[in-house]
């Protein structure tokens, strides 16, 4: 019996093969991880990485060129906040800080993504253990 096809889009490709290469660095970052930007005044929980830039050229050629990020670094997608608002934001590795402030985030949607424990750390629940 011929074994069913896999379509994998290109954009897929690419990011796996971007993320196989030995020149890109692992993740100094873990999801579930609180970090804070090094320079604007946020904060936010870790829901995903990117090995490397994937996002589009528009929202990178948005970003000022003196303080455009490198490509090939990790990228993370964050349940963000600031004093005024939450939202997602989509920050470079070389932006980021780890937050020790231990203060609770408020952002409506970690419930979605995550169960925080006693300490509280926060841990994904669309991780399954093997």
């Amino acid at each position: 019996m011929p074994r069913k096809q896999t379509v994998v889009s290109p954009r897929r490709r690419e990011r796996k093969a971007r993320a196989q290469d030995p020149a890109v660095r692992k993740a100094k970052y873990a999801l579930g991880q609180v970090v804070r930007h090094r320079i604007y005044a946020f904060r936010g929980v870790v829901f995903d990485i990117d090995p490397v830039f994937s996002n589009t050229e528009d929202w990178y050629e948005a970003i000022p060129v003196e303080s455009r990020p490198v490509k090939d670094q990790p990228f993370y997608h964050l349940l963000a906040e600031n004093a005024d608002t939450e939202y997602i934001a989509y920050v470079s590795e070389q932006n980021l800080l780890p937050d020790e402030s231990g203060e609770p985030l408020r952002h409506p949607q970690i419930d979605d993504y995550f169960v925080e424990d006693e300490n509280g750390r926060y841990h994904a629940v669309f991780i399954q253990p093997h």
